[in-house]
């Protein structure tokens, strides 16, 4: 029961916040809203305020937005609002901010989640790496890298996660990755080339793992609040979740990582549930990087999602013409085509996951 309700908070929460950051800015920009809607399906209570009907429906995973004239076949239809309110007959640069601020927001929320964490705990947690064992003829060897040495930072940045290490040294992209390493209270910085150390890192079905050749425990190290109280490792965190959600979709096109690692919304539910044993704090650490992987995905530029919209408006905005009608269909055509496609990718991934893992 807990890790549905965990499930239903999450997921729902995501994607009304996502929705919320286009409603309020199409507000401030003085655009008309027919209906702003927290939950899907039917309609359970309704209430009007001016000409927008705030509604809450049966379904609480998510939430939507409707606005006047927000599409050219709406625009004649919605007489409720004067044109000046309505969506497409707005400059193009104003629906442009209204679709960037969804994704905007995710990020948001991410960070908010993150700086909420750190304001709970009245902390920052950083870690360390203390290097238990080198192996002979491997990339950390060749750097000069010993045991007993402490990985204090990655890419010059401090360790915010315990994952930080593995991650960044996964998504290297055949680029060396600068450490930095104490060694008995000496800072220095080392570049090591991430590499393969076995056929069966080289061609694993899922994502290709280079290594460095170490093997380090984790050590936790709690630094008080700084003037900031924490706001700035919670951007940290963000910045770094984003990083690496645009790394993991780039290996994909690519081809340097399997699609069999896509996961959809069964994968999703799983790790929430899963992590909703854990207890709180561990939720909301997975939400937040939900969060800014959902905002990533809206941004791609694939027509029906944001990122699509954003590409219109841009060519808009930047030529003073809109997108020819037949080029703009058949992009939606085959961008739903795309997204079918993805969503089928996802439940077979999701359903072979749990039949056969």
């Amino acid at each position: 029961m807990t890790s549905t309700i965990a499930v239903i908070l999450v997921l729902g929460g995501l994607i009304f916040f996502h929705e919320l950051g286009h409603f309020l800015v199409a507000r401030v920009l003085g655009m008309g809203v027919k209906s702003f809607s927290l939950g899907f399906g039917p309609v359970l209570l309704r209430r009007t305020v001016g000409r927008t009907e705030y509604r809450l429906s049966a379904l609480p995973l998510g939430g939507y937005v409707s606005l006047a004239g927000e599409s050219p076949e709406s625009v004649e239809e919605d007489t409720d609002f004067p044109e000046s309110q309505r969506f497409m007959l707005r400059p193009a640069w104003q629906r442009l901010l209204v679709v960037l601020a969804g994704p905007v927001f995710n990020f948001v929320l991410g960070w908010l989640i993150y700086w909420t964490l750190f304001l709970a705990q009245g902390q920052v947690t950083l870690y360390q790496h203390p290097v238990q064992e080198v192996f002979d003829d491997s990339p950390a060897r060749a750097a000069g890298i010993e045991p007993g040495d402490r990985i204090v930072a990655v890419e010059g940045s401090k360790i915010y996660s315990p994952s930080d290490l593995l991650t960044t040294i996964l998504f290297s992209r055949d680029e060396a990755v600068s450490l930095t390493v104490d060694r008995a209270g000496v800072l220095r910085e080392v570049l090591v080339q991430p590499a393969f150390l076995s056929e069966a890192d080289k061609n694993d079905e899922i994502l290709p793992r280079p290594k460095i050749g170490i093997s380090f425990s984790v050590e936790p190290l709690t630094v008080p609040l700084g003037l900031d109280l924490g706001a700035g490792a919670a951007l940290h965190k963000t910045v770094n979740a984003i990083d690496m959600t645009f790394k993991s979709f780039l290996m994909i096109v690519e081809g340097r990582a399997s699609l069999k690692g896509v996961g959809g919304p069964i994968m999703i539910a799983q790790a929430v549930g899963e992590h909703a044993q854990a207890g709180l704090a561990d939720v909301l650490l997975l939400a937040a990087f939900i969060s800014v992987n959902l905002g990533i995905l809206n941004l791609l530029p694939i027509p029906v999602l944001d990122g699509g919209h954003i590409l219109f408006f841009g060519f808009e905005a930047l030529t003073g013409r809109p997108v020819n009608e037949l080029i703009r269909r058949m992009a939606t055509y085959v961008g739903i085509t795309f997204l079918l496609a993805l969503m089928a990718l996802t439940f077979y991934n999701d359903i072979h996951r749990i039949l056969f893992s």
